[in-house]
């Protein structure tokens, strides 16, 4: 059975989310994707899965030519509202009926690919509407180091080290996650976990070659305390995001 994996319930809080200052969209994401991407005049792009339309305005200030498309009607609803000179469909990653085949430049993808449930068939789609040669980049949740209810932070008392423990890696899992814990369980979404040797035979199948890996830390900075070094360190050493690059290899589909 398919999981509702849509963000509309959550859209009041992710919209609310996005505003602030000091997230990690706005200090880690933004100017990373913006510098991979390098939108301007002349580019045509599709954000995939864009929520309320927070990457996608960026790079309309860029100069380049972005559609937004999201699963979630209340999450275009809000994009619209916020910038109606921008292009934005409702549509399934899966199914972009939208789009033609080859018409896009690149594609990015900002935290959501970990949310679709059909990895495959998102990708072959991302094909089809890529031109030859094109790029989608995408940012995931680190899928080593960040996988929903089977890693966490410990702490070893006697080396005084902040640690990352991980329960589970190789096999892939779907959680339901609550996005805004302490407030009735009510803003759920789900998450599914796939190893990078998930995602690169996925890529493989799709007839997309890597060309860029990266991966983010985290910007802030614990507060003066007896872990607070430890803390750091270990927001160094652990990323928070990885991000790849891959092309479109040139066929005759």
């Amino acid at each position: 059975m398919t999981k509702d994996t849509s963000w509309g319930g959550v859209a009041d809080w992710y919209d609310e989310h996005l505003k602030g200052e000091d997230t990690y969209h706005a200090k880690v994401i933004a100017p990373n994707l913006l510098r991979i991407l390098d939108p301007k005049k002349g580019m045509k792009v599709l954000d995939l899965a864009c929520g309320e339309g927070y990457f996608t305005r960026m790079i309309h200030s860029r100069g380049a030519e972005v559609i937004g498309a999201d699963i979630a009607a209340a999450l275009i609803a809000k994009a619209k509202a916020d910038s109606p000179t921008i292009r934005y469909e409702v549509a399934n990653a899966e199914k972009l009926n939208f789009a033609e085949k080859h018409t896009y430049d690149a594609i990015i993808c900002v935290l959501a690919l970990q949310n679709m449930e059909h990895l495959d068939q998102v990708l072959k789609e991302c094909a089809r509407v890529l031109k030859p040669g094109g790029r989608f980049i995408f940012v995931l949740n680190h899928p080593a180091f960040r996988i929903p209810k089977r890693s966490s932070w410990g702490w070893d008392n006697a080396t005084k080290t902040q640690y990352r423990r991980l329960d589970g890696y190789l096999s892939m899992s779907r959680e339901q996650i609550d996005m805004a814990p302490g407030k009735g369980g009510h803003d759920i979404t789900w998450s599914f976990h796939r190893s990078l040797q998930d995602y690169m035979k996925a890529l493989a199948s799709a007839e997309f070659a890597i060309t860029k890996i990266e991966e983010w830390i985290s910007h802030r900075k614990s507060e003066k305390g007896p872990r607070g070094e430890a803390e750091d360190i270990a927001r160094k050493e652990f990323p928070l995001f990885l991000a790849v690059e891959v092309q479109r290899i040139p066929t005759n589909k």
